[in-house]
């Protein structure tokens, strides 16, 4: 278990310059070095990036940027899909995982579908995110597609989890 405080961690919602480009490289080392993913992977996360930085609406789209002692430790995004929203980019550095973190980020995320009036959210994943998809179902999240897959180059299965609000 961690030793760092929740309460350490400083959370902003405004996406400065080289905060995508940060993201993109927690992603490739961590899944790289957790999952096995290959190059492919980190293709596949700074493509999704891409098109984030040129579709960005601060008035439609939500950043959690976290960091601590000044250094970017993980993030998550809410990236506006017509009338729903996409969950994207939860990631954290591994010793700030099991601190309340992850599900301080899924309580502001709901909060923020509320105040935006959007009752349906998605996100993607694969099976091998076993804490990540307990958080999801937990916070209401369910089940609705999977696939086989090699696309990050090893064999997986792609899972898609959807959420509507009441």
């Amino acid at each position: 278990m961690s030793t760092i405080k929740l309460s350490a961690i400083q959370i902003r919602n405004t996406l400065q310059p080289g905060d995508l480009g940060y993201v993109a490289y927690i992603h490739g080392d961590l899944y790289a070095k957790e999952c096995g993913y290959g190059i492919s992977f980190e293709a596949y996360v700074l493509d999704g990036l891409k098109d984030f930085a040129r579709e960005y609406d601060p008035a439609q789209d939500k950043v959690w940027i976290c960091e601590h002692a000044g250094k970017i430790m993980g993030c998550l995004v809410a990236q506006h899909r017509d009338t729903q929203v996409q969950l994207r980019y939860f990631i954290f550095q591994p010793e700030y995982r099991g601190i309340g973190l992850g599900r301080k980020l899924m309580q502001e995320f709901i909060g923020f579908m509320r105040e935006k009036g959007i009752r349906e959210a998605y996100l993607l994943t694969t099976e091998e995110q076993h804490a990540a998809i307990a958080l999801y179902t937990k916070f209401g999240f369910t089940l609705t597609e999977e696939k086989c897959s090699e696309i990050f180059g090893k064999p997986l299965t792609e899972r898609r989890y959807d959420l509507t609000l009441s």
